[in-house]
C-alpha cells in the first residue's frame, strides 16, 4: 500500500506540473495576437519594459510607405531627429512600432528611437512621465536593410484612444532616400542632432507635413478585439481634409464606432487604421525599384494581411484606374483578387461604390460609364460581403455625375471635411459583424 500511495502521489505531482505549464502556454499565446507581425529576426519581443502578455494586439495607427523622399537621395535624415505625430484609434497598455526602409538604397541605421504621449494636441512636447526608449531585439540601435522593415520590442505605456503620440528616430549616418508618406495631413517635426529623448519639444523647430520611416503603431488592448483596415486612394488618405485635425473619413468612422461601443450598442470593438495612398490604383504601380505608390494588388499583403488581428477591410479603390483609362472588366478582376486574398485570411470585405467626378479635368462620358459599370457590379452583391454606397450618399441628386456641392472640396473629385463625415456615417456598423462566408 505504501508503494502504491507513492506512485499515486508522484502521478498527482506530474499532472499538476503539466496543467500549470499548459495554462501558462495558453495565457501567453492568447495575449499575443500579433498576426505574424513580429521583429525582423522572428524572435518575440523581450524588452524588459514589455507589458504583460494580456489583451489583444491591434492596429492603433498606420500609414503605407509610398516612395523615397525627394532631396534625401544621398543623406536621408542623417544628423537630424524625426518626431512623427500620429493619432490613435484604440487604447492600450503597451505599444510597438513598425519602421520601414522600403525605398532606401543603403542600410538605415537608427541610433535611438522613442515613443511618448504628446503633452497636448499636435504638440511636439511629451506628456510628463510618458517618454520611453524603444528597443529592437533588446538593443537601443537598429540597422534596417534596404527594402526591409522592422518591428520594435513591445514597451509598457498606457495609451488612450484618440491620443496624439510622438514617435522619434535619430539616424547618425547617410542612408538615403528616406521612406516616407506624403499628404500626411498632419504636422510633425524635425530637430538637429539626437533629440529622441527630449521631452520639452523645444529643439523641434522645423515643421514637416509628411511622415518618415514610421508605418504602424500597434497597441496591446483590452478595449479592442480586432482591427478594421480602410484600404484606398487619396479619398481614404484624406488628402483634402483639414490639416492636423484628424478629419479623414477613417478618423470620423473610428470615432463613430467608438461612440457606439461606449453607448452599449451591439457592434464589434474594433480599432480603425488608414492604409490609403493618394493616387493609388488597383492595377498599376508607378516607376522605380521598388515601385513607388505600389498598386493595390502589390501592397495588399503588406498593408492589410500583414496588420495585426484584422477582422474587416473596407475597400474604396478603383477611381484612379478609371481616370487613367482602365475598363470595368480589369477593375473588377482586380477587386475580386483582393477579396479572394482577404477571405483566404478570414477577413470580411466591405466594398465601396466609386464616387462621381463630373467637372474634374479627367472626366469624360466614357470614363463615367466605366464607373457606373463597376458600381453596378458592386451593388449586385456578388463581389463583396457587404456594400457601402458612397456614390449614392455624396452625389448631387440633381446632377448625379457630380459630387453634391456641400460635400465637394472644390476639385470635383475629393470630399471636404463634411463629405468625409458623411462617408463615415454611411458605413453600416452592423456590417462589421459576422464571419466570412466559405464561398462567395
Amino acid at each position: 500500500m505504501t508503494k502504491r500511495r507513492g506512485y499515486a502521489l508522484l502521478l498527482a505531482i506530474v499532472t499538476l506540473i503539466v496543467a500549470l505549464s499548459l495554462a501558462i502556454y495558453v495565457g501567453v499565446s492568447a495575449g499575443d495576437g500579433s498576426g505574424g507581425n513580429s521583429p525582423a529576426d522572428g524572435r518575440p519581443p523581450h524588452n524588459s519594459a514589455a507589458p504583460a502578455s494580456a489583451g489583444t494586439w491591434v492596429g492603433a495607427w498606420s500609414a503605407a510607405p509610398v516612395a523615397g523622399e525627394p532631396g534625401t537621395e544621398q543623406t536621408g535624415t542623417a544628423g537630424r531627429s524625426v518626431r512623427n505625430i500620429v493619432h490613435t484609434s484604440a487604447a492600450g497598455t503597451g505599444a510597438r512600432i513598425t519602421l520601414s526602409n522600403l525605398y532606401g538604397q543603403a542600410p538605415l541605421t537608427l541610433a535611438h528611437a522613442s515613443i511618448a504621449l504628446a503633452a497636448g494636441s499636435n504638440s511636439s512636447a511629451a506628456a510628463t512621465g510618458t517618454m520611453r526608449r524603444l528597443t529592437f531585439g533588446g538593443a537601443t540601435s537598429v540597422t534596417i536593410p534596404p527594402g526591409g522593415q522592422i518591428v520594435s520590442d513591445a514597451v509598457r505605456l498606457s495609451i488612450p484612444q484618440g491620443a496624439d503620440v510622438l514617435v522619434s528616430t535619430y539616424a547618425p549616418t547617410n542612408s538615403g532616400p528616406a521612406t516616407y508618406h506624403p499628404y500626411a495631413r498632419q504636422i510633425s517635426y524635425l530637430a538637429p542632432g539626437d533629440r529622441t529623448d527630449d521631452t520639452t519639444g523645444r529643439p523641434y523647430t522645423q515643421r514637416t507635413a509628411i511622415w518618415r520611416y514610421l508605418t504602424a503603431l500597434d497597441v496591446l488592448s483590452h478595449e479592442a478585439d480586432g482591427t478594421v483596415v480602410a484600404f484606398g486612394d487619396s479619398i481614404t488618405d484624406g488628402s483634402t481634409s483639414t490639416e492636423s485635425a484628424n478629419r479623414r473619413w477613417p478618423d470620423a468612422f473610428s470615432r463613430r464606432l467608438r461612440a457606439a461601443v461606449t453607448a452599449g450598442q451591439d457592434v464589434p470593438r474594433y480599432s480603425v487604421v488608414n492604409e490609403g495612398i493618394s493616387g493609388n490604383q488597383i492595377l498599376t504601380s508607378l516607376a522605380g525599384r521598388p515601385a513607388e505608390n505600389q498598386s493595390g494588388l502589390d501592397r495588399f499583403a503588406r498593408d492589410v494581411l500583414g496588420r495585426p488581428n484584422v477582422k474587416v477591410v473596407v475597400i474604396d479603390l478603383g477611381v484612379n484606374d478609371v481616370l487613367h483609362g482602365a475598363d470595368a472588366t480589369r477593375v473588377l478582376t482586380g477587386l475580386r483578387t483582393l477579396v479572394r486574398q482577404a477571405h483566404a485570411h478570414g477577413i470580411k470585405v466591405i466594398g465601396a461604390t466609386l464616387m462621381p467626378f463630373g467637372g474634374h479635368p479627367r472626366y469624360s462620358a466614357g470614363r463615367d460609364a466605366v464607373r457606373q459599370q463597376v458600381n453596378a457590379a458592386i451593388r449586385s452583391g456578388k463581389l463583396y460581403d457587404a456594400v457601402v454606397d458612397f456614390d449614392k450618399a455624396l452625389r448631387d441628386p440633381y446632377a448625379p455625375r457630380r459630387l453634391a456641392p456641400e460635400y465637394d472640396c472644390g476639385d470635383h473629385l475629393h470630399p471636404n471635411d463634411r463629405g468625409y463625415r458623411k462617408m463615415a456615417r454611411t458605413v453600416d456598423l452592423g456590417d462589421l459583424k459576422g464571419a466570412v462566408p466559405a464561398q462567395l
